[in-house]
């Protein structure tokens, strides 16, 4: 099994490259998350945004599996099905769910957003999808799992866990005005819900080892979004990383094959949290642009910054990345000079190249190496000897700092715009 992930603060990209990636496997599989994610993918002229569903759901021949690991919503999920239609998907035969997947309930949504509130200006950035609140019932043990949608007694393992969340939820005095209407949306998804094909995945990924069936298995968010290893508490609630494909889908670490890093040729974050190579200048703000770089799941502007190699370095050991993936190159095309962080300067003057664990809470100032540009359009490149001599030395650059070697190159949205190395 290959397993595919974002390497920075998430929004690198993943979701075009599982599209171009796809035909080369036989199964594609979303190991954690859940409606958070938003994988854009664009071919024939046309956008779409994936939230829950695995990004292999437009090629035919492939089966997406939503694995344990995933928390998913099933109002979302219906959503999304809907806007498949149009494609004329069989989603019952190439589309399966986890049983053991968490299911985000309408109270979790409420919690989420009654947790936000409380904390003033020291708020996360929540995407206010509920995911936070539904990990935290699952780490508690109380949370409602697919298969339990359908058992006899689900109404009244749904009424128990909303009554422990409007205990919580008076405490904060968050209204529950919205909840009726929530709920009756929520119970139609649900009948819906029961027509899918919900399966023991687990058992499905390893009987397809067994068969030398091809896995990738995608993942959503980013590395520096880990629970564990991102930028604590400006985090999301799952693991990103590569760890978090064997406990998202049942899968032995020695089942790991190829591990697809994924980043963009600067940085973007949403919400709250360090990022020291921000940009708040006409520089950043040019960049923003230029990248479209605002939320597919929320539509907020994303924070911008120049390619920060300390956090990389971190993100490709923590994964063992064997190959990378360098996105949206061609948003670079605008300037004549790029900088790119090699160390941080803390403080006291001392200079570090490590995301120490104190990295959080110091102002670290970025010391940058500066490249020059290649200030064209990459608009009508489609091989990689046709790339200005400016972005090579970029890539080599880059190559010889992260010691793995760059196997892709994206130089525009669409599908074709895709150079392989």
């Amino acid at each position: 099994m290959d397993v595919l992930l974002g390497l920075q603060w998430g929004d690198e990209g993943k979701g075009k490259v599982v599209d171009v990636l796809a035909p080369q496997y036989e199964i594609v599989a979303r190991f954690q998350g859940g409606p958070n994610a938003g994988h854009t993918l664009e071919f024939d002229g046309i956008k779409h945004v994936l939230h829950q569903i695995p990004s292999g759901i437009f090629r035919s021949q492939i089966l997406n599996i939503i694995g344990n690991g995933v928390v998913l919503d099933p109002i979302v999920l219906k959503r999304e099905i809907d806007g498949l239609a149009k494609f004329n998907i069989d989603y019952k035969k190439n589309l399966v769910i986890s049983k053991k997947a968490t299911i985000i309930i309408p109270t979790h949504k409420l919690l989420d957003a009654a947790y936000e509130q409380s904390k003033g200006d020291k708020k996360i950035g929540s995407t206010l999808k509920g995911i936070g609140p539904t990990y935290q019932d699952k780490i508690g043990r109380s949370a409602l799992r697919v298969g339990d949608i359908l058992s006899d007694d689900f109404q009244e393992k749904y009424d128990v866990l909303v009554g422990k969340h409007k205990t919580t939820l008076s405490y904060y005095n968050y209204p529950l005005d919205a909840l009726a209407e929530m709920e009756e949306q929520f119970f139609a998804a649900i009948e819906f819900f029961k027509t899918l094909n919900l399966i023991d995945s687990e058992y499905v990924v390893n009987d397809a080892f067994a068969d030398n069936k091809k896995i990738l298995a995608e993942g959503a968010q980013g590395s520096l979004l880990d629970i564990d290893f991102g930028s604590y508490p400006f985090v999301t609630s799952s693991s990103t990383m590569t760890a978090g494909a064997c406990t998202g889908l049942g899968v032995s670490p020695s089942k790991i094959g190829e591990v697809f890093g994924i980043f963009k040729a600067y940085c973007t974050r949403v919400g709250s949290g360090p990022f020291p190579t921000e940009l708040f200048d006409q520089t950043g703000e040019d960049m923003r642009k230029e990248g479209n770089e605002f939320g597919s799941t929320t539509g907020r502007p994303r924070r911008c910054g120049w390619l920060d190699l300390p956090a990389l370095k971190y993100s490709i050991m923590i994964n063992g990345v064997t190959q990378l993936f360098m996105m949206k190159a061609d948003v670079l095309n605008i300037f004549e000079e790029i900088k790119v962080c090699t160390h941080y300067e803390l403080p006291s003057g001392e200079k570090i190249d490590r995301l120490s664990f104190e990295i959080s809470e110091v102002d670290a100032k970025p010391v940058y190496k500066t490249l020059k540009g290649w200030n064209c359009s990459l608009a009508n490149i489609d091989s990689y000897e046709k790339f200005p001599v400016e972005l090579k030395e970029y890539v080599s650059y880059l190559e010889d700092e992260l010691n793995v070697p760059i196997k892709l190159v994206s130089v525009g949205p669409d599908r074709s715009q895709t150079i392989l190395r």
